[in-house]
């Protein structure tokens, strides 16, 4: 099963899967060189609900975001990356800076950010019945590996 779709592929699904009762988590961000953080983050997410639905930020929207130089690696295989972890069930490519107009069609059940956004600053927090923030990995970020990788 092909677990990437368009906005208005996964707005169907998504119709589909609440009438059956099933629980819509959504998460979403750049996911540039995929680390233990971000696949921590996304199993604790799953914790939350029955399917997982992950935005991703196209290759243009991570360099208005992160710069010329970023993202790293391409969205087509930041996507295919996640497509191989077993908690994501969904993923959707996104091109805006944010996933707001992605949440408001999803109107998930649980709306998870790591615990660096503050409440009042996690986009389409209002189209989501609850919202959830995780503890990131300590030292574990893209940055933090590019650092790393300039330092040898």
């Amino acid at each position: 099963m092909n677990k990437v779709k368009s906005i208005n592929q996964i707005a169907k699904i998504v119709q589909k899967l609440k009438k059956s009762g099933k629980k819509i988590v959504f998460t979403n961000g750049c996911f540039d060189i995929i680390h233990i953080g971000h696949i921590r983050l996304l199993n604790k997410a799953k914790s939350f609900g029955d399917i997982l639905i992950v935005g991703v930020n196209s290759d243009l929207s991570v360099k208005k975001i992160k710069g010329e130089n970023r993202p790293i690696i391409s969205e087509n295989e930041r996507t295919e990356i996640l497509a191989a972890v077993s908690s994501v069930d969904f993923i959707v490519k996104f091109s805006q800076p944010t996933p707001y107009q992605l949440i408001k069609k999803i109107m998930p059940d649980v709306l998870v950010k790591g615990a660096d956004w503050k409440n009042e600053k996690i986009v389409g927090s209002e189209f989501a019945k609850k919202v959830v923030r995780i503890p990131l990995v300590k030292d574990k970020s893209t940055t933090a590996i590019i650092r790393k990788l300039k330092s040898l």
